[in-house]
């Protein structure tokens, strides 16, 4: 087969250099543009993918602010029946003292504030007592405990109470043996003569898992808001256990009596035993109720009687030979 060439001019030959020189480039400029569509493509499903994180992040916090609200609301029928107790209280010049015990992160401060929330601010006071001074460790134990009782008409909460020299004193050394075994033969005595007084004393503590305090403890040491909480004692709490532990049985087996007996408050959960300590509270008070159809009947599992809990922690000392609760 014959082949044949066809001449082709200069001139033509730079305009076809030219057109191929332009169609490269042409085409760079193509596959240019479509690398930048592809970034910029790449940048907008980024941001959109930020965006949703962001709107995720603010309906669970929405979600978290609306149950706390509602948790809120639940307990204002008893708080509005605080407000009531109280002004009996001021009516009668009755004196009230509650006593806030349990381990670190039981829940005791959060319950003092939802059940001061409302009240009148001149006819109560919350008391925390710090380290004792020289002329207090000089002094009668109860002296320094004695000063801030209330007046007539007047209720007095102790966030941690005289019963520091059964608990927190002994596990770390801090009174000597003959000073907790002193204690122990007293306070029986103390709390009968304020009875006899005519002072109402409730005695509360708030008892909570070991897992559960851990998770407390942690949520503490990374909120920056909460940092404040943990003290040294705190960080030795979790170690300590089973010597606290045998305190508060041995705590329950003196000073669990008749006239002046604990309650004790599962608090794992902080919203129901918040409502049943409102509900402890109200019911050792002979008032007249503002609601009548309110209920105030404790949480059978969340309010166990000292009695009760003795009952349980010797039970499991001779089923498992160690306390648990």
């Amino acid at each position: 087969m014959r082949r044949y060439t066809i001449p082709v001019s200069s001139s033509a030959r730079k305009i076809g250099e030219k057109c191929m020189n332009n169609g490269e480039k042409c085409g760079n400029e193509v596959q240019s543009q479509s690398e930048d569509n592809i970034g910029e493509s790449t940048d907008v499903s980024d941001e959109t993918e930020r965006l949703r994180g962001q709107v995720a992040k603010l309906k669970k916090e929405k979600r978290k602010v609306l149950r706390k609200r509602r948790k809120e609301d639940m307990l204002e029928p008893y708080q509005a029946e605080l407000i009531h107790m109280q002004q009996y209280l001021e009516q009668t010049g009755t004196r009230m003292i509650i006593l806030f015990e349990g381990r670190d992160a039981a829940g005791k401060g959060g319950t003092i504030r939802r059940v001061t929330r409302y009240m009148n601010e001149k006819h109560y006071r919350v008391v925390a007592m710090g380290k004792p001074t020289e002329e207090q460790q000089s002094q009668w134990y109860f002296q320094k405990y004695v000063a801030q009782f209330p007046r007539g008409g007047e209720i007095v909460m102790f966030d941690r109470s005289w019963y520091n020299r059964s608990m927190v004193e002994p596990v770390f050394g801090f009174c000597t043996a003959d000073q907790y075994k002193n204690f122990m033969r007293g306070v029986v005595g103390f709390e009968r003569d304020l009875i006899r007084q005519d002072t109402i004393l409730v005695k509360l503590y708030f008892s909570v898992t070991k897992k559960e305090q851990e998770k407390r403890f942690n949520r503490r040491r990374n909120d920056p808001l909460r940092q404040w909480k943990l003290s040294e004692v705190d960080m030795q709490a979790q170690d300590r256990w089973d010597d606290f532990t045998y305190q508060k049985y041995e705590m329950l087996r003196c000073t669990n009596t008749i006239n002046t007996p604990w309650t004790i408050i599962r608090s794992n959960n902080k919203q129901k035993a918040r409502m049943n300590a409102i509900k402890v509270i109200l019911n050792s008070v002979p008032y007249k109720h503002l609601d009548a159809d309110l209920e105030l009947v404790p949480d059978p599992k969340c309010v166990v009687s000292g009695d009760r809990e003795l009952d349980l922690m010797e039970a499991q000392r001779q089923e498992g030979g160690k306390f648990v609760v």
